[in-house]
């Protein structure tokens, strides 16, 4: 099976050579996603270069490259993924390591690379894509009064109705301390720190447990980054975590009544990653490098209200407004790392949850079951 696997794989990289003339080609999450880092940045850079964009979807992690490098048959040559994936596929050479001031261009004001990112890089791997924000929104028709901060979301007696949160601990615990009253700090660091303690955790959950259990309050699970919007315009609840992306949406798309609360927000990050031998590394990097620009990265923003990764990018967004493809909407104020929407925020931490996640899942699920 495996030498079938290995043929397989070779015979689809040798029509990959006939057929695309070594076109590089850039495996992400597909959708909505995708299409706004085709259109924003990715044909762009391949007119600006000469050089063929291919897109393909994949379904995350690293075992297809794995199978594509074992089989002598590597046919992507970037791959869009998690912080832990660039650190993994680092470690085991799978991925091209960065020297970022050299390997990245400045900002227009000559900020270097390094100095001009939203926050550090996870690894010499990882070259900063797009962040996204996990904050909460109301329906405006569906609430009397103005819901301004993190502490209002657990407020059921001036705000009484259903929470709709995430299934899992995954920034719920964060949230809980922050509308207890503890400061996140640079970067959410102190929330971390409470994090790292029991007493930290249990109080955590015991905020979570309070609210779901309060008569004037009520929680719904949710998943799926699309039941949020949904289940604040069906009126099942008053207030909802998600995704930005899914309620910008919501909001501009279909015209709902929905207001984000940026307060307390959770900033996550997707990355970019140059495989190590890919079949056109060379024209690879060069796009790597033009892609992750302040100028392209503020072009995906067009399609999309996720965040790019280059603080610089927002300047050039505020000069364009308005910045989305309809030509109407200012999207500055829907970016999760504008400042307006930074005052009060926590970057996810991908290292205490891969240290912690399973314990404190465990803890999670028995939390829920006693509700």
């Amino acid at each position: 099976m495996r030498k079938l696997a290995k043929l397989f794989l070779a015979l689809t990289f040798a029509l990959s050579i006939t057929t695309s003339s070594f076109a590089v080609t850039i495996a992400s999450w597909g959708g909505a996603y995708t299409e706004s880092q085709k259109l924003g940045y990715g044909d762009p850079t391949a007119k600006a270069l000469g050089v063929e964009i291919n897109w393909v979807d994949y379904s995350g992690g690293l075992s297809e490259i794995k199978a594509q490098k074992e089989a002598g048959a590597i046919t992507w040559d970037i791959i869009d993924v998690f912080a832990f994936d660039t650190i993994n596929g680092c470690d085991e050479g799978i991925f091209v390591e960065f020297d970022f001031d050299k390997d990245f261009p400045a900002a227009p004001d000559g900020t270097p690379a390094s100095e001009d990112f939203f926050a550090p890089m996870p690894s010499k791997c990882a070259v900063g894509n797009i962040l996204y924000s996990w904050n909460y929104a109301y329906n405006s028709e569906n609430v009397k009064g103005t819901p301004k901060t993190i502490k209002d979301f657990f407020n059921t007696k001036k705000f009484p109705g259903k929470r709709a949160i995430y299934k899992s601990a995954l920034t719920n615990l964060e949230i809980a301390l922050a509308a207890d009253g503890v400061k996140p700090g640079q970067g959410g660091a102190k929330i971390y720190e409470q994090l790292e303690t029991e007493k930290g955790v249990n109080r955590a959950m015991a905020k979570i447990k309070k609210l779901c259990t309060d008569p004037k309050g009520g929680c719904v699970f949710w998943s799926a980054g699309a039941q949020p919007p949904e289940l604040l315009m069906s009126g099942e609840v008053v207030m909802a975590t998600g995704w930005n992306g899914r309620f910008f949406n919501a909001t501009i798309g279909e015209g709902a009544p929905i207001v984000q609360v940026w307060d307390g927000q959770g900033l996550d990050y997707e990355y970019f990653a140059l495989v190590k031998g890919g079949p056109d590394e060379a024209n690879a990097k060069k796009a790597l490098a033009m892609m992750t620009n302040t100028e392209m990265l503020a072009g995906s923003a067009k399609y999309i209200a996720y965040a790019p990764y280059r603080k610089s990018s927002i300047a050039v967004m505020q000069a364009g407004e308005p910045w989305y493809k309809d030509g109407k909407t200012n999207m500055v104020p829907h970016m999760p790392t504008a400042p307006a929407n930074t005052k009060n925020y926590f970057l996810v931490d991908p290292f205490f949850w891969a240290d912690n996640g399973t314990e404190l899942g465990e803890k999670w699920e028995a939390m829920k079951a006693g509700l």
